[in-house]
């Protein structure tokens, strides 16, 4: 074990497939400092949750819950921001999906992680009211 504290990653999970979401943070996403909203980031985290977890469910979902998000490094304006998911368990109803966005400079080929959450989403039926996540297919036979 090192006594020195570990830098990000220099590379995004490649076991998670690619992006699912990539974006350009632009100016319209910052504060009046000109720095990119930690709010824009999240949003987009969600984005990106959402789609996979609709996938999964095959329909509507909703965000019920984000866990363990912390800001690592800034995203500037102009920075590629790709946004990673695996997911990391299903319930009757519930799917919890770990993101992952890392950002790269315009004229740069390094990726640095920026941050990461733990998203928990519900599948909805047309009353908003949870259904059970379908079974995969392949899924529980034994």
């Amino acid at each position: 074990m090192s006594d020195t504290p570990s830098a990000p990653p220099a590379a995004p999970p490649a076991a998670w497939g690619p992006p699912v979401i990539r974006t350009i943070a632009m100016p319209a996403d910052t504060n009046p400092a000109g720095d990119i909203f930690g709010g824009w980031l999240m949003a987009q985290m969600d984005l990106a949750a959402g789609n996979v977890a609709a996938r999964r469910a095959r329909g509507r979902c909703a965000t019920i819950a984000v866990e363990g998000m912390t800001f690592l490094q800034p995203v500037v304006v102009g920075d590629e921001v790709s946004l990673y998911a695996h997911i990391v368990s299903v319930g009757r109803s519930s799917i919890r999906i770990q993101i992952e966005a890392w950002r790269r400079a315009r004229e740069s080929e390094e990726t640095i992680k920026v941050t990461q959450a733990l998203f928990t989403f519900v599948a909805i039926d047309e009353n908003r009211r949870p259904r059970p996540v379908p079974v995969e297919a392949g899924a529980g036979a034994a």
